[in-house]
């Protein structure tokens, strides 16, 4: 059972005021599309590439597609909101402080760095010092490193399980362990929406890595279509998902820039219930193809509107390692949905320490910033 509270210290509910339509800015012209799919060098977002990484490459040229001048109300809007996880299946955050976290992963203790650990550790040293495995290196978030076997060399995978799915866990060279625990909060309102639903559902699960959320979406009953533009990564999502032995489940793995497939599909008609977009502050395509975040993010927000069903149950965006505010994405989120009513709901997931026991709760460990459109 998931264990995660919604907190809302505060909360807003009337509709913003009208406002003039959105327009690209005078004398420059729309961005063009471009990759928005795993980035070489990950930012702690849900799907690394497991290759080295390449230079910087010019963007490729793509299909210009401007903005949508969106008219009408912007939706109503609850800030902040922090949801919160104490762990989830085989995953709790046990300690953290000094800049590094102290994490269980089924039968392992992990130590990795992380930034925003200024205080001090809870726990003695020597339960720190007792961990399976000690990512070590560059300490810088999107750096390279190796990991360190104190008591024993272990293999490169081992099996973990999250809300009822099964799949690989995976020591890489970027810190990442193959699963983004944070996200089961996302993932388990994206089941339990699937569960009630009187209709079968259309998931999109962009940016898609290891699959975890998309495996998640299917055994609840969901229809998934996983975009991740590595190679890799689809591979280790097929893995997971024959590990779960799923392969009968409705998904397709689409190996693809994800901004080309969004574009595709708009073109196309194609519609989506719920869209999961977890996209790279900065990401480099397999053909050259460029993606900057604050740069691209608003193109890429506004075809998944347009790919929205008319009865879509949410839009869920999560940004990691990024100089800004919730505000940001939050208020990008409500002029993209100007007009659709609904609210949209923005703050930070944040994941509670929860001691040795996994039930102990303590500090609560910020992790990213998100913003989520839901009809009501």
């Amino acid at each position: 059972m998931v264990k995660h509270r919604e907190n809302r210290p505060g909360q807003k509910t009337a509709g913003g005021l009208g406002a003039k339509p959105r327009r690209d800015m005078p004398g420059k012209p729309p961005a063009k599309p471009a990759h928005a799919s795993r980035p070489a060098k990950p930012s702690r977002d849900q799907g690394e590439h497991m290759a080295e990484p390449r230079a910087a490459a010019p963007a490729a040229a793509a299909p210009e597609r401007p903005l949508i001048a969106r008219t009408g109300e912007r939706p109503a809007e609850r800030v902040p909101v922090i949801l919160e996880s104490l762990g989830a299946g085989d995953f709790h955050l046990i300690d953290s402080g000094n800049g590094l976290k102290l994490e269980q992963y089924g039968p392992y203790r992990i130590v990795r760095p992380e930034a925003q650990a200024l205080w001090p550790p809870s726990l003695a040293a020597h339960v720190w010092d007792n961990a399976d495995a000690v990512f070590t290196g560059d300490t810088d978030e999107d750096g390279m490193g190796r990991w360190r076997f104190p008591r024993e060399a272990l293999g490169e995978t081992w099996p973990l399980q999250l809300l009822g799915v099964d799949f690989l866990g995976r020591f890489t060279a970027f810190r990442h362990v193959g699963v983004f625990p944070e996200q089961i909060v996302h993932w388990a309102w994206m089941k339990e929406q699937v569960e009630a639903a009187k209709r079968p559902l259309k998931v999109l699960n962009l940016f898609g890595y290891t699959g975890v959320a998309s495996l998640v979406a299917a055994a609840a009953g969901a229809e998934v279509t996983h975009v991740d533009a590595s190679k890799k990564a689809i591979g280790w999502a097929r893995e997971n998902q024959a590990l779960g032995r799923m392969e009968k489940l409705p998904i397709r793995w689409i190996c693809e820039d994800a901004m080309k497939f969004i574009l595709r599909e708009e073109r196309r008609g194609n519609k989506y219930d719920i869209i999961l977009t977890d996209p790279p502050k900065f990401g480099r395509g397999p053909n050259g193809e460029v993606w900057h975040l604050f740069e691209h993010l608003p193109l890429m927000l506004d075809i998944c509107r347009e790919i929205l069903s008319p009865k879509a149950l949410g839009l869920v965006l999560t940004a990691y390692s990024i100089r800004a505010s919730f505000y940001s994405i939050h208020e990008l989120m409500r002029e993209t949905m100007r007009g659709a009513g609904g609210v949209v709901e923005s703050g930070e997931l944040v994941i509670r320490e929860a001691g040795l026991d996994g039930h102990t709760p303590g500090r609560a460990l910020s992790t990213s910033l998100f913003s989520r459109w839901v009809p009501k």
